[in-house]
């Protein structure tokens, strides 16, 4: 049986946490091996022991999958923003293009 950091029973469809980043996703497949128990997990396809998850409900997942999706668009903006300053130091005069001729 897979279960997670507080011992409740992991199964497909689980919504979880991994402690170690605070991320979240459904889990897609369970599986049992000599090296421990693992859950694979939707957002990143990738194995996690289940040792280093945490079972949550719904809302719990809800809250966090739009604050992740809230984050990458602060991102967006973030970079957006600092090619602009980036490009404002740029000079643009006409001593640095020759149209040739």
């Amino acid at each position: 049986m897979v279960v997670d950091a507080t011992g409740k029973s992991i199964g497909v469809g689980s919504h979880v946490r991994y402690t170690g980043t605070g991320s979240a996703g459904e889990v897609l497949d369970v599986k049992e091996d000599d090296e421990g128990t693992w859950a694979q997990v939707d957002t990143t396809k990738l194995w996690y022991n289940s040792e280093f998850l945490e079972l949550i409900n719904q809302h719990e997942y809800e809250r966090i999958r739009r604050r992740g999706r809230h984050r990458k668009d602060i991102d967006k903006v973030e970079k957006a923003v600092s090619l602009k300053k980036q490009l404002e130091d740029v000079d643009m005069s006409s001593e640095l293009c020759d149209g040739g001729g």
